[in-house]
């Protein structure tokens, strides 16, 4: 039994769980200075690339719920790095938008996943590391189609042996 749970802890979710930790932790470090959190970086990041957004649609892209995003607007908001105002059409939409101050900060922030990668897998071998996506990715896309999956819609729960 013992060998069961030492197993388990060895396990390729278990490694990817602790990576996850490692690569935030890193993210949130560089990010720390300029008084952000990882999630206020993804926004930001989204509203250079993508331009204006609705902050539901936002939502949707960066896999955020609804209050946890509120929470994170709502402090770029105060910081004045975002703009949040009423969409023209719908006014129970919000739509957000950098302001100079959130364009002038994107201007001098270091990329915090370019650097957590770089000290990660520097030195990896390409195809290991292409190998260690493809495994993962497969993973991934099978628990999210399987019946009994939460990211499916399901219970999560293991159906029960007949």
């Amino acid at each position: 039994m013992a060998n069961d749970s030492d197993d388990q802890h060895d396990s390729v979710g278990a490694w990817a769980k602790k990576y996850y930790y490692a690569n935030r932790a890193a993210i949130e470090a560089i990010l720390r200075p300029f008084d952000l959190g990882w999630t206020q970086w993804a926004v930001l990041y989204q509203l250079v690339n993508d331009g204006p957004s609705i902050q539901r649609d936002l939502g949707h892209t960066l896999g955020v719920e609804r209050a946890s995003l509120s929470t994170v607007v709502a402090a770029l908001v105060r910081k004045g790095l975002v703009e949040q105002r009423s969409h023209s059409s719908d006014q129970r939409q919000r739509v957000l938008e950098l302001t100079t101050a959130g364009r002038e900060l994107w201007a001098v922030l270091p990329d915090p996943v370019g650097a957590s990668l770089a000290i990660s897998f520097h030195d990896e071998d390409p195809a290991d590391l292409a190998t260690a996506i493809a495994v993962l990715k497969r993973g991934t896309e099978r628990l999210a189609s399987a019946g009994n999956s939460p990211l499916a819609g399901g219970s999560g729960r293991r159906p029960q042996p007949r």
